[in-house]
């Protein structure tokens, strides 16, 4: 009421929903259980001296109306592969006092090759994500990871990351071996900074 802006920070071991605080804070740092450099790693980050490029290792969901009941152990509604819903915070989900653009990925010899420009006023680093989903597979998972690595891009600059992408790093559960296995069809690839279908740039492949 003030008009001050507020930082919230959050201190868990894992995901906790904040619907409220999303709406009523300026920003949420997400700090987990940090030890004891703790404090100052997060006045490093709420001060400016540090540019952070974390990225959610789950989903943080709205609220736990959106989960399966909790005794239901089928993947179907559980974790980012196959929840259909609109989570609050999506998993691989992160922000920087900069920003990036991505270019049209090229593939080419199993590599998946992604130009990432740093457009802000910071050098800063991106986590570049790569999903694949199998089109052929509509019982499969929605998307999964196959392949990340982070980046440091100086302002204005930009630089290629090199995802690799053969058959051998594209395996899913197969039900009738019980095992994960390469499987050969059509895929749809998505690359970004997060796991936000919205927020992905696409190709198709075949393997």
């Amino acid at each position: 009421k003030t008009g001050k802006p507020i930082i919230f920070v959050n201190l868990s071991g894992s995901a906790v929903a904040l619907a409220p605080e999303a709406e009523a804070c300026e920003a949420i740092l997400q700090g987990w259980y940090a030890g004891q450099a703790g404090g100052t790693a997060v006045a490093d980050v709420l001060f400016g001296d540090y540019n952070p490029a974390g990225r959610l290792p789950v989903t943080f969901y709205a609220s736990d109306a959106d989960l399966p009941d909790f005794s239901d152990y089928d993947m179907p509604g559980h974790t980012y592969r196959y929840f259909k819903g609109k989570p609050l915070f999506a998993f691989g989900h992160g922000l920087s006092f900069t920003k990036f653009k991505y270019r049209r990925a090229r593939l080419s010899d199993g590599v998946l090759r992604i130009k990432v420009k740093n457009t802000g006023d910071m050098d800063g680093d991106e986590v570049v994500q790569v999903y694949v989903r199998k089109a052929d597979d509509p019982e499969g998972p929605l998307m999964s990871l196959r392949g990340f690595k982070r980046v440091s891009v100086k302002a204005g600059k930009k630089a290629v990351v090199e995802i690799p992408m053969s058959a051998e790093n594209i395996d899913l559960f197969n039900p009738e071996t019980g095992k994960m296995e390469a499987a050969s069809g059509k895929y749809i690839v998505c690359y970004g900074g997060t796991s936000d279908m919205s927020k992905l740039r696409k190709l198709r492949m075949r393997i």
